[in-house]
């Protein structure tokens, strides 16, 4: 699934930067893979993107949540993506390998891609409420 997404973005022109594997390895865990996006999406969350794929999806989720500012969703839909974006501006979209062929996740990385944050007021307060709540945790 991600060598034929990386193909599918870089046809439609998006600067692909792989931190993954090179080839399927398994003993890979999936946490060293998503602190790699989480790293660099943290430090650019404004405009950063990123794509995660795992089996489950949900290791990949809970692990680049982690990190400051980025706002993760595992996809079920190109329709829930769709809101993810409009609504909360997720700015890392998680796959799960397992359970989404690779035309629907052409579908919802396109999506996730290519849909805005509306930036209301009321979601903006939403997103300020989290970001306030990951400072306070963290001591800051």
């Amino acid at each position: 699934m991600k060598e034929s997404l990386k193909q599918f973005l870089m046809d439609g022109g998006y600067e692909v930067i792989d931190l993954g594997n090179d080839h399927y390895d398994e003993a890979d865990d999936y946490p060293d893979f998503a602190s790699l996006v989480g790293e660099k999406v943290s430090a650019d969350s404004e405009q950063g993107r990123g794509i995660l794929i795992c089996g489950s999806g949900a290791g990949v989720t809970f692990s680049v949540n982690k990190f400051p500012r980025v706002r993760a969703a595992l996809a079920i839909s190109s329709d829930q993506i769709y809101d993810a974006r409009k609504h909360d501006d997720i700015n890392v979209l998680t796959l799960a390998a397992n359970f989404v062929d690779g035309e629907e996740a052409g579908k919802i990385v396109k999506v996730f891609l290519e849909t805005g944050f509306t930036g209301e007021e009321r979601h903006r307060r939403r997103i300020n409420k989290v970001i306030d709540l990951e400072e306070r945790l963290r001591g800051v």
